[in-house]
């Protein structure tokens, strides 16, 4: 899978390192998947949660933090739409972000 943006995740684990190894190790995981349905997200990832609109939320750190991820199945593509800890993703529309 296409992840964009990377870049973000490396702006997220320069503010919280307790996190840095778990995203590299989520990224490395995304990157060399080959997805085609949500149901392939919940073989790799059993504790993700499948939303509406092609949105998927991670689980990261134990919970700690929440990835918010829109993934277009079709063209491979991972689009990082939100992470955070859980108070802010409590303030966001999980399924339209």
């Amino acid at each position: 899978m296409r992840i964009i943006a990377k870049r973000t995740l490396r702006e997220f684990w320069e503010k919280r390192p307790d996190c840095k190894e778990q995203l590299k190790a989520w990224h490395g995981e995304v990157q060399a998947a080959d997805w085609s349905s949500p149901a392939n997200v919940k073989a790799k990832f059993g504790s993700a949660s499948i939303l509406k609109n092609g949105r998927v939320v991670f689980n990261i750190c134990g919970n700690k933090y929440r990835l918010i991820a829109w993934i277009n199945f079709d063209f491979k593509i991972v689009y990082i739409r939100f992470i955070g800890s859980h108070k802010k993703y409590d303030k966001v529309d999980a399924e339209n972000i």
